[in-house]
């Protein structure tokens, strides 16, 4: 299982940028840190997510 915003998913295997097209974030819109490391938007495509990762997500709002 990998920790994604402190809730459990069984997304071990997959690559960080289908969990998050997948998950319906948008991958220009988001910062994404795993075990502690921010991961460049470059890597999202080629950065498999591993049992045990504590990964967080966060998306970028526009306002005024």
């Amino acid at each position: 299982m990998v920790k994604i915003n402190g809730e459990d998913f069984a997304a071990d295997g997959k690559s960080v940028k289908a969990f998050l097209l997948e998950a319906g974030f948008d991958t220009k819109r988001v910062a994404v840190e795993i075990n502690g490391d921010i991961l460049p938007k470059s890597q999202y495509e080629n950065t498999y997510l591993n049992d045990g990762d504590c990964v967080e997500v966060v998306s970028f709002v526009g306002g005024g």
